[in-house]
């Protein structure tokens, strides 16, 4: 049962009884995600964090040539008279950075080929909160895209995330969330990025002409990269409103795989024309490794 679905259920409940409710409901759902993000949030080592980055300050840091959504006050006149590039004048990190999460929660990331794998969106919940865990300990705000959970600090902020990742999308592909970004911010965009494209791309090029740098991660389960699939198959659509039954499954194999491929290609040529960085994972592989290369692609400056 959803939150949203509890609630109405609720409402002709008293308070006391109301109360007593909504604390099972978060006693149920909550902490699990938590303990797991806190946990592996533990496992990576926190020793670079504190390394100088760019951002607003009174030392210098470095120049960087101008990018898009640059100030014309940031400009250094001085650097930029010495060649045919304008240079911008940043100085050393002193205030916390903003971090823009955004998980799918469609029905698509609802899905696991074996019992002893987790599905697509827990994995993908678990490293986007672990990686808020990790953000906050260093001081950084975060926050949800699309203004509902607006960038905080504080152990308060990552539960709030967390009660926000018990909710799912009903449609089968959620499109990327691109309201309430803070230009010059970071941000992760966690799905497996099987749905249509065209919303992908309206959120990362909304993103870049705000001068965010960021992640995608793409997480899939083992079998959509093996397609391991033969003799007479059904596949079916997480949400059932897709369906097709074949004879010869290892037949589609080959067609399958180039198709996955050129989502691929596709993927690495929006990141690289919006200055993020791409990374694929898969929910069968230790989510320690995983969110240990999430952390540093998200310190990485492009």
């Amino acid at each position: 049962m959803s939150l949203a679905s509890t609630s109405r259920s609720l409402a002709a409940r008293g308070p006391a009884g109301q109360m007593r409710s909504r604390a099972e409901e978060a006693a149920s759902v909550l902490p699990p995600l938590l303990v797991q993000a806190q946990q592996l949030a533990g496992a990576v080592l926190l020793g670079d964090h504190g390394r100088r980055r760019a951002g607003v300050g009174d030392d210098f840091w470095q120049y960087r040539p101008v990018q898009q959504g640059d100030s014309r006050r940031m400009i250094d006149h001085r650097r930029s008279a010495r060649g045919d590039q304008q240079f911008v004048r940043e100085r050393e990190w002193q205030i916390a950075q903003t971090v823009h999460l955004w998980v799918d929660q469609g029905q698509s990331m609802r899905f696991a080929s074996d019992g002893g794998l987790p599905q697509k969106i827990e994995r993908a919940r678990l490293l986007a909160l672990a990686a808020a865990v990790l953000m906050v300990r260093g001081g950084e705000r975060v926050g949800l895209t699309g203004g509902v959970l607006p960038p905080r600090r504080g152990n308060a902020q990552i539960l709030r995330i967390a009660e926000h990742f018990t909710t799912d999308d009903t449609a089968a592909y959620a499109p990327p969330e691109h309201r309430g970004l803070i230009p010059h911010a970071r941000a992760l965009f966690v799905s497996d990025f099987l749905g249509p494209f065209g919303e992908l791309e309206i959120a990362l090029t909304k993103a870049a002409d705000r001068g965010l740098r960021g992640v995608l991660l793409q997480v899939l389960d083992p079998s959509e990269e093996q397609f391991p699939f033969a003799g007479r198959t059904r596949f079916e659509s997480m949400s059932a409103d897709v369906r097709h039954e074949t004879l010869k499954a290892s037949a589609l194999r080959d067609r399958y795989l180039e198709r996955l491929a050129e989502r691929r290609d596709a993927l690495n040529a929006l990141c690289r024309s919006a200055g993020w960085t791409l990374g694929l994972h898969h929910s069968g592989d230790s989510a320690q490794s995983g969110l240990l290369w999430l952390y540093h692609a998200l310190e990485r400056r492009p």
